[in-house]
């Protein structure tokens, strides 16, 4: 049981693309760059960061934040059934919301990365206002793990949209969630942004199902 999900932590670390610096880099150069550089910070302060997660948070929430179309996510998991209805409060809750579910969950992966190898993919045509980029992860068990970020170019500034990790659309995913959790809350929009923790720990089951399988 710890084996299957310290894999599943793993392959998560890659769906969240640490990035800083948006309007100096390109797409490709933005996740390799940082990536190497936060890799490389939570080495020198893993232990530091264990006993001290919400540390860690923090440190994910001043680098990714700004970095994260938190407004486009946001509205693309409620879709416009939803957003067009929500207040300018109830958006601004889900934002944070949405955003300390992804910090606190992919930190926990994070913090259980042991350098088992990430690699970049060559660059792709970035001439347009979007790309993507592509990732393998080697898990602790020696699988491959494809993980595919997309971008867009917002302001002239890269900010990431959605992930794709070993075959599931977390984007997707998300907005399945979201509907089906206002179903169950007989549609009260409060509810579900509240309670919209649960629903990212859904998405951690999936996903960890998901490392269970491996690409060949």
């Amino acid at each position: 049981m710890i084996s299957t999900l310290r894999r599943g932590l793993l392959v998560l670390l890659a769906a969240l693309p640490l990035m800083a610096n948006a309007a100096t880099q390109s797409a490709h150069d933005l996740v390799q760059d940082t990536t190497n550089r936060m890799l490389a910070d939570l080495s020198a302060n893993k232990e530091k960061y264990k006993q001290d997660p919400q540390d860690f948070y923090t440190a994910l929430n001043t680098i990714v934040g700004p970095v994260v179309d938190a407004e486009g996510i946001s509205k693309s998991i409620m879709t416009v059934k939803y957003s067009r209805k929500a207040t300018p409060a109830q958006m601004q809750t889900f934002q944070e919301n949405f955003k300390k579910g992804l910090f606190q969950f992919y930190g926990n992966a994070l913090l259980e990365y042991n350098n088992q190898g990430i690699t970049v993919d060559p660059a792709k045509d970035e001439s347009g206002d979007r790309t993507s980029v592509g990732m393998t992860v080697r898990g602790s068990n020696g699988a491959i793990y494809p993980v595919q970020y997309t971008l867009e170019k917002i302001n002239g500034e890269w900010k990431l949209r959605n992930v794709i990790i070993n075959g599931i659309n977390i984007g997707k995913l998300f907005r399945d969630q979201f509907a089906d959790a206002m179903q169950r809350n007989g549609n009260d929009l409060d509810k579900t942004i509240n309670n919209w923790a649960g629903e990212v720990a859904k998405a951690k089951q999936t996903t960890e199902q998901a490392a269970e399988k491996p690409a060949q």
